[in-house]
């Protein structure tokens, strides 16, 4: 493909997307939106809109469960949005969850709250009517959805390890300070959902005017545990702890998931360990990363526009050095450090300052009451008298953090007389994901988070057949090839091809460092189950100390290692 220079080497020429124009045109993100909001004839957005209410974190859905029923009875869509909000390593007050939980009890469609992967939560089905003074309740409480989608930096992530309660504190702070610094300059948020009256955006300093060429996702991590995924990534700040401080970050740029199935130019792939950096060129590093990727990233086609891409077109390393040049900052060789697990630390564990922190399973992050398991009652009793906070983390579980002692009784009892500890619940469970796909997601192929309860039973029975009941497969199921439940990272993935049918990639290991590979293409569950029983026995027959299932998978040669995303993958 062509390529031309623009304070750097190697811009992709050609006629620019259609969503370049959108933004363009945006006056800053603004577009019609306001006056969208007041058309009550439809429950929509208009084209573009539709494209830009993105940008400050709402996604237009409606219910698939009936859409061919209301088609027939020539009604439009039941049309919605999601409402994803931005809360910066996962940090939320007691206050907080109960006006979040309130609002979605009364206001929402389907009555529930769903923490998610990228370590936040959301509200799905609000009707437009009813979309700005949702903004405007979570902003009572100082939340807000700015730029939790769209083409900008999103929601960052951050370690949630409980054991390490200083350092996460630490981490936490500069999750939110990358967040706060990589915001969107522009006031059309607070303008069109909260009334406030500002002064015009003039500029974007660090996004521009027409802000990235897609979605950006940052992390803050805490070896050696992986909770967050850092190959799922654009950037990536690994913690480096000497002598009980950290002291800087090993940078890791490029990671990313997503493909489209048939096109091979799309591939999931691993970041790269750019090196280590102090402390004091945090900021500046990321600011750069972003703006490199900001003004050498593709433009033309929104498939290859992620960070991933533009690395493997550049090279990595011209990539790093443009980064250098801009932040006034050298990296310096990686520093070690290693990832031991990703799984998040279930029941009590006592940190560093002396209190309790409370890890609970939230089966797919939803949080609603079911007759044998009224979590959403019990989470709201437990922020009625819990005086720490909460952590949400990037596997949908929830941390009751900062417990004190004296506290921990009655919190265990609340937590369990609701279901929110059940020793009945098994390791393969609590080590498998799904997304939310069917009914609201308007991209999904296949049943995703309604599958994975059922599936994963199946999957429990053959660990029984094979006598290892207590052991697990890491195992994430998606509902197309767009990567929310990060099953590109899984030992066991499914991807979504169509209605009962699924790609199913091997080979992943369980610290999340390497792509699985397809084994299995357009496959039904029970052809899935067949496959894992056989492969399950021969894993328990002739596995290593130690070994997890898809490490022996790689060993024994049933798949191929993937190691150069784009080569191998397809191999």
């Amino acid at each position: 493909m062509p390529q031309s220079q623009q304070d750097g080497p190697l811009i992709v020429d050609g006629q620019l997307s259609d969503n370049e124009r959108l933004k363009r045109e945006s006056n800053y993100l603004r577009g019609t939106i306001a006056e969208d909001l007041q058309d009550q004839i439809t429950g929509g957005f208009g084209p573009d809109n539709f494209q830009l209410i993105r940008f400050h974190g709402m996604y237009q859905q409606d219910d698939r469960d009936i859409r061919a029923e209301r088609a027939q009875q020539k009604l439009e869509p039941l049309i919605n949005v999601m409402v994803r909000a931005r809360v910066p390593g996962g940090v939320m007050t007691p206050e907080q969850w109960l006006a979040v939980e309130d609002w979605a009890e009364k206001h929402t469609l389907y009555g529930s709250v769903r923490l998610t992967t990228r370590q936040t939560f959301q509200f799905h089905g609000v009707f437009k009517p009813d979309i700005k003074d949702t903004h405007q309740a979570i902003n009572a409480v100082g939340i807000d959805s700015i730029a939790t989608a769209g083409d900008v930096n999103r929601n960052v992530l951050c370690s949630s390890n409980p054991l390490e309660s200083q350092l996460h504190a630490e981490v936490h702070e500069w999750s939110t300070r990358i967040s706060e610094h990589l915001l969107p300059r522009t006031k059309a948020y607070v303008e069109i959902f909260l009334d406030h009256e500002l002064a015009r955006t003039t500029q974007e300093p660090v996004l521009g005017e027409t802000y990235l060429p897609r979605k950006f996702k940052t992390t803050v991590s805490l070896p050696p545990d992986n909770e967050v995924d850092v190959n799922a990534n654009d950037l990536n700040f690994v913690g480096i702890v000497e002598d009980g401080e950290l002291v800087g970050w090993n940078v890791l740029v490029g990671g990313g998931l997503a493909m489209t199935h048939g096109d091979t130019s799309t591939y999931p792939r691993t970041a790269d360990d750019f090196g280590f950096i102090p402390l004091e060129d945090t900021l500046a590093v990321a600011e750069h990363v972003v703006t490199v990727q900001r003004d050498w990233g593709n433009r033309v086609n929104r498939k290859n526009a992620k960070t991933k891409y533009t690395l493997d077109r550049v090279g990595s390393d011209v990539f790093k050095a443009e980064v250098e040049r801009r932040a006034g900052a050298t990296f310096e060789p990686s520093r070690p450090y290693a990832f031991t697990s990703r799984g998040d630390r279930f029941g009590w564990v006592k940190g560093q300052d002396g209190t309790w922190h409370l890890t609970l399973f939230i089966l797919n992050g939803r949080i609603r009451d079911e007759e044998d398991r009224p979590i959403k009652t019990g989470l709201r009793k437990i922020a009625e008298v819990h005086r720490g906070h909460f952590r949400l983390t990037a596997n949908q579980n929830l941390v009751v953090a900062a417990v004190p002692a004296a506290q921990k009784r009655t919190i265990e009892k609340i937590a369990r007389e609701h279901g929110l500890i059940d020793e009945a619940t098994t390791s393969q469970l609590r080590n498998s994901m799904a997304c939310v796909s069917f009914p609201t997601c308007p991209l999904a192929m296949a049943e995703s988070e309604r599958f994975l309860p059922g599936f994963v039973a199946q999957v429990e029975q053959l660990l029984v057949k094979h006598g290892i009941p207590d052991e697990h497969i890491v195992l994430r199921v998606a509902g197309c090839p767009n990567g929310c439940s990060r099953a590109m990272l899984a030992e066991v993935g499914l991807v979504g091809k169509g209605p009962g049918k699924y790609n199913l990639h091997l080979g992943g290991d369980r610290i999340g460092t390497r792509v699985p590979k397809l084994y299995r293409e357009n496959v039904s569950p029970e052809v899935i189950l067949e496959e894992l029983d056989h492969l399950i026995g021969a894993w328990v027959a002739g596995r290593e100390d130690g070994e997890g299932f898809g490490d022996f998978l790689i060993r024994t040669g049933v798949v191929a290692k993937v190691t150069v995303s784009a080569t191998d993958f397809y191999a």
